[in-house]
């Protein structure tokens, strides 16, 4: 019966989440409202609400996102400029799993995976 889930994360300012996902591909979907916004790239669609008094030091929000080109996917963030976690450089994991991972301006952790064959 479950067909997806999309993922609700927290921002202070729409117009800086908004570039800085348009920067990885995503594009608004379903329309934009005031203190809410729903993105999406592909299959995938991240929703953000307003939260202004976040402390982005203090936020655990994380999603997980799968690619099929974790190589590629990695090599034009680099080339576009996007800031890797320092910890999140591309390495594969011992659970079967080729990983890195990124913040975003809220301090929001994505973390983009292959499945190793």
């Amino acid at each position: 019966m479950l067909t997806a889930i999309h993922p609700k994360l927290p921002m202070r300012n729409q117009t800086l989440t908004k570039d800085f996902y348009q920067k990885l591909g995503f594009r608004l979907c379903g329309g934009e409202y005031e203190g809410y916004l729903m993105l999406e790239n592909d299959q995938v669609q991240l929703h953000f609400f307003l939260f202004e008094d976040l402390d982005p030091r203090e936020n655990y929000g994380q999603v997980y996102i799968r690619t099929d080109d974790i190589e590629g996917l990695y090599q034009s963030l680099l080339t576009d400029g996007i800031a890797i976690h320092p910890n999140g450089h591309l390495h594969t994991k011992p659970w079967g799993q080729k990983e890195f991972a990124l913040l975003d301006p809220d301090h929001n952790l994505l973390t983009f995976g292959q499945y190793l064959t």
